[in-house]
Formats: C-alpha cells, sequence, structure tokens
C-alpha cells in the first residue's frame, strides 16, 4: 500500500498536477510574506540590542530565548482572540485569510531572527568595532561594517526563520482555516489528507517539504562554514 501511494505520489509530482502545486505556491507565498516581514522587524532589534549595553539586556535576551519555545497554537490562539470578530481587530475581517497566517508566523520567528542576529553579531571580533572608531567611522559607518562582517550569520537567522514557518501547522490551521486555494498550505494539507485517509497528496506534499528542509540545511551549513 505504502509503495503504491508512493509510485503515485511521484507520478503526481511530475506531473505537475495543479491542486498540488496551488498549495506549494500558497504555502511559498505566505512563508516569504512572513519571513520577509519578520526580518524587517527583527534584523533592525537584532542590532540594536546587541550593539548597547542597556540595563534589563541579559533579561531581554532570556525572554527572547523563552520565545523561541512559544508554541503555535498558543500563537494561535492569541492572534485568534485579536482578529476574531469579537476581538480589536475584528472589523478588519482578518480571520481565515493569508494575511492572518502572515501575521501569526511573524510573531512565531520574530524572536527567531532577533536572537540569531544578536548570536550573529556577538561573533564579530570587537576590533573591528573599535578600528573603525579609531578611524573615525561615525556610528552608522560602523554599524554597515559590522554587518558586513556578520551578513552570513545574518542571512542564516533568516532561512533558519523560513525554515520553521513553512513547516508549521498550528498556526495556519488556526487563522486560515485551511480553506483550498486560499489558505490551505503544504502542512494542513497533508493534515487534512491523513484525515480523509488519503495518502497519495500526503506524501507529494511531504516529498516537496522534504526537498526544501534539504535544500535550506545545505544553505545554512554553507554559511555556517563561512562563519568558522
Amino acid at each position: 500500500m505504502l509503495l503504491d501511494s508512493l509510485k503515485s505520489a511521484i507520478l503526481l509530482l511530475i506531473s505537475f498536477d495543479p491542486e498540488l502545486y496551488e498549495i506549494v505556491s500558497v504555502s511559498l507565498s505566505v512563508s516569504f510574506f512572513s519571513t520577509l516581514l519578520a526580518a524587517i522587524i527583527g534584523l533592525p532589534f537584532g542590532f540594536i540590542i546587541a550593539f548597547n549595553e542597556f540595563r534589563g539586556k541579559r533579561f531581554t535576551i532570556t525572554c527572547l530565548n523563552t520565545l523561541l519555545a512559544l508554541p503555535t497554537v498558543v500563537i494561535g490562539l492569541i492572534v485568534y482572540s485579536i482578529i476574531s470578530r469579537r476581538g480589536v481587530l475584528g472589523p478588519l475581517e482578518l480571520l481565515y485569510t493569508q494575511k492572518a497566517i502572515i501575521l501569526g508566523q511573524i510573531i512565531l520567528i520574530t524572536p527567531v531572527i532577533i536572537t540569531l542576529t544578536i548570536a550573529a553579531i556577538s561573533k564579530i571580533d570587537k576590533r573591528y568595532r573599535n578600528t573603525a572608531l579609531t578611524l573615525g567611522a561615525s556610528q552608522r559607518q560602523m554599524a554597515w561594517v559590522i554587518f558586513r562582517e556578520a551578513r552570513f550569520g545574518v542571512t542564516a537567522a533568516i532561512i533558519a526563520a523560513f525554515g520553521r514557518v513553512i513547516a508549521e501547522v498550528g498556526i495556519s490551521m488556526m487563522l486560515g482555516g485551511n480553506a483550498k486555494g486560499f489558505t490551505r498550505t503544504m502542512t494542513t494539507a497533508m493534515a487534512l489528507e491523513y484525515d480523509k485517509g488519503e495518502f497519495v497528496l500526503a506524501i507529494a506534499l511531504g516529498v516537496i517539504l522534504m526537498a526544501c528542509a534539504f535544500l535550506l540545511n545545505m544553505v545554512f551549513h554553507f554559511l555556517q562554514g563561512r562563519l568558522r
């Protein structure tokens, strides 16, 4: 049975089944925009925290590290309570849309980007900063020098965040509603097909997810190698 399902899944992949690749398209689109927006938010915060010494810095980093372990269903529940009809943002009618999924995923991965950005900058030799200041560089110029040195680590942070959202299911299911052709992602579609007892589409999507994970890990390890 498994072998037959696997053969059918491969045929589905190579035949460019419209339903299959529509689901893949939704997943990639939602994951891309959530990662992009989270990077826009997270990178500046990561740089600010890494560059500056202030009271409560260690506590802030500890809180960010704690948020890394926050379950997706908890994030989904919090966002649901905000954007549902009775919520603060209820009039915007965001629930069961791609925007709702993106919002939840931004909350999920922004701490990932911030903490990994802090880690990447912390590994940069402090002599770069001191040398730049000694040569009369402004704060902006000095920040650019540090950014260039930390660019591989920052890129790795963004890749890790993308990998986190493309594989998550709780937020997409709770906030997107798994609507066919609109909010159905690879993970929610796999869960649905499993519930229906139909494994061909689920296996095909699983192969694509594994391929994405393999590619992301290859890039991630390459960047780690450049950091050493």
